[in-house]
């Protein structure tokens, strides 16, 4: 998965004021990408999988996730805010940097967990999480994550 996430696909910078926001926010640049034509189906499923527990991480870091048979490719989707919004999180501290896992329903059991999987263990890694911080152009935060995914 060496270009798995595509530099067109983070967004560094982001103002936006909510959780809520950060996740349409998501949805229409998935639909931009290519991912899904249901822009308000994607936004729904990120709101459905939120209900459900936290996908707020650590230290400002969140990993939202989407399926939903109204998505066409898996992706990724990063989102650097400007200022840490509200989300609920494991250590109850807002959050600044979204890695947003976008999956087809029929991927659930694989591609899906995969990508969960493997981005729960790059938040585990000071360093990883130290790079995300500092860094500030597209390219260089997709290739960061490319890296680190097989």
């Amino acid at each position: 998965m060496s270009d798995f996430v595509k530099k067109e696909n983070v967004f560094c910078g982001q103002s936006l004021a909510t959780r809520e926001e950060v996740l349409a926010f998501v949805a229409k640049k998935a639909v931009a990408a290519g991912l899904s034509t249901d822009e308000a189906g994607v936004d729904k499923a990120f709101l459905e999988r939120e209900e459900m527990g936290e996908t707020g991480m650590q230290e400002g870091f969140a990993i939202p996730h989407a399926k939903s048979d109204v998505i066409d490719d898996a992706g990724i989707i990063v989102v650097k805010l400007t200022k840490p919004v509200e989300w609920p999180s494991f250590d109850g501290n807002p959050v600044d940097i979204a890695i947003a896992l976008i999956v087809p329903a029929g991927d659930a059991g694989t591609t899906h967990i995969k990508l969960l999987s493997q981005t729960a263990v790059m938040l585990m890694d000071e360093g990883f999480r130290a790079s995300m911080r500092e860094l500030q152009d597209p390219a260089d935060i997709a290739d960061l994550i490319n890296i680190r995914l097989d």
